[in-house]
């Protein structure tokens, strides 16, 4: 499973933009930028799971030529939880509210999602990230 992204030179700089985890950055190669969004994700990643992620937890970066990129991990769960938190989170929504959305009355059993705590079917993952940002069509990549 991949997250895609997208790289484009923009006048000196090369951009790498990742929409699903709401991740910009740039370099003045695209070996740089590329290098740069693989260390962005993995601090995310750890910023928001430091008490769950290992220490041999790692994000890889397919470079696809032309301006299409892929994001993975050995971790897919922590992956997929964090897109749906930088969703909800650009929406604006709380738990919550996205609990609503896909019907529970429980805000814990959609949080556990997003702690990746629970493994989540591709099925799944579309409808959450729907109700985690509904405003928002993201683009994932099944190799």
């Amino acid at each position: 499973m991949e997250i895609q992204g997208k790289v484009w030179k923009d006048g000196k700089f090369w951009l790498v933009e990742v929409p699903t985890l709401d991740a910009m950055t740039q370099g003045k190669t695209r070996k740089e930028a590329l290098s740069m969004i693989e260390d962005l994700v993995l601090e995310m990643t750890r910023s928001y799971f430091s008490n769950d992620i290992g220490k041999d937890f790692a994000v890889t970066v397919i470079d696809y030529k032309k301006d299409v990129i892929g994001i993975t991990s050995n971790d897919t769960k922590l992956l997929l939880a964090l897109s749906l938190r930088k969703q909800r989170e650009k929406s604006g929504s709380t738990v919550r509210e996205v609990a609503e959305r896909l019907g529970s009355k429980s805000p814990n059993a959609y949080a556990q999602y997003e702690k990746g705590r629970t493994s989540i079917s591709l099925e799944n993952y579309e409808r959450l990230l729907q109700a985690a940002n509904p405003f928002k069509h993201s683009v994932l990549r099944i190799i």
